[in-house]
C-alpha cells in the first residue's frame, strides 16, 4: 500500500496513518524543510507534487490553515493563500480515496469534526475533515477532559477567537514534554506541535477506510 501525505508538516497525520497501516509506504510532500518527518520526505510544492497522486492508494492533504484560522484576526493586514479548492480538484481528478483536513470555518464539503477529548488527549484541537467516504464520528467529551492544554501558537493566551472556536481559556504547557504528551506526539518541537494534528485523528479515520481499501485491492 502507498500513501501520499500532502502539506505533510512534521508528520502528525502520517504517524496516525502508519499506526493504522504499518506496512504502508508513506511519502510526505511539503514546501518547507521537515527534518523530523518520520517517513520518506520530498520537499516540493504540494499543489504540484513531484509524484503522481494516481499512483497511490490513499491520499491525505492538510492545506495551510492560516487563512481560516482564528489567529487571522490577530493579523488582519496579512494575506494568506487558500489551497483547499485546487487540492480538492486534484484529488477528485485522480479518483483515489482521500481526506482533506483543516480548521473549523474552512470551506470543506460534507465535513465532520474531531476533538482531542474524544481520544483521551489533553488537547481539544478541533479539526474538520472532508473524506471520500462516510466516517462515523465520536462525540466531544469536554466534560470529562477538564481544562485542556493549548499547544497552538497562542500558548494558552486568550485571543480574539471566533465564537465557534473553543480553544480559548486553556492551560499553557509547562514545558515541551507536557505539550508533546497532551497531543500524543513525542518527536516534534514546539513550533511543529502548533501546526500538527494528533496522530489519533488520522489513525481513527484510516481504520474506517480499511474495508473499502481492502475491497479495492481485491478487485
Amino acid at each position: 500500500m502507498r500513501v501520499l501525505d500532502l502539506f505533510c508538516g512534521a508528520g502528525g497525520a502520517a504517524m496516525g496513518l502508519h499506526r493504522a497501516w504499518p506496512e504502508a509506504e508513506i511519502i510526505g510532500v511539503d514546501i518547507e524543510p521537515q527534518p523530523r518527518y518520520p517517513f520518506t520526505f520530498v520537499q516540493a510544492d504540494a499543489t504540484r507534487p513531484p509524484v503522481r497522486p494516481e499512483d497511490f492508494d490513499f491520499i491525505w492533504a492538510s492545506p495551510p490553515c492560516q487563512k481560516h484560522s482564528a489567529l487571522v484576526h490577530l493579523h488582519p493586514a496579512r494575506s494568506y493563500a487558500c489551497h483547499i479548492y485546487d487540492t480538492r480538484a486534484m484529488l477528485l481528478a485522480c479518483g483515489k480515496p482521500y481526506v482533506i483536513e483543516n480548521v473549523p470555518g474552512a470551506p470543506l464539503k460534507t465535513t465532520f469534526m474531531l476533538c482531542g477529548s474524544s481520544f483521551g488527549l489533553k488537547v481539544r484541537r478541533h479539526r474538520i475533515f472532508e473524506a471520500s467516504q462516510p466516517i462515523l464520528v465520536p462525540r466531544c467529551e469536554h466534560g470529562h477532559q477538564g481544562r485542556p492544554i493549548d499547544v497552538s501558537g497562542t500558548g494558552g493566551r486568550r485571543v480574539n477567537r471566533r465564537p465557534d472556536d473553543h480553544g480559548g481559556n486553556t492551560n499553557k504547557p509547562r514545558n515541551l514534554r507536557e505539550a508533546q504528551e497532551a497531543i500524543g506526539i513525542d518527536w516534534m518541537r514546539r513550533r511543529e506541535l502548533a501546526q500538527a494534528i494528533p496522530p489519533a485523528y488520522s489513525e481513527f479515520i484510516a481504520q474506517q477506510f480499511n474495508k473499502s481499501l481492502q475491497k479495492g485491492a481485491a478487485e
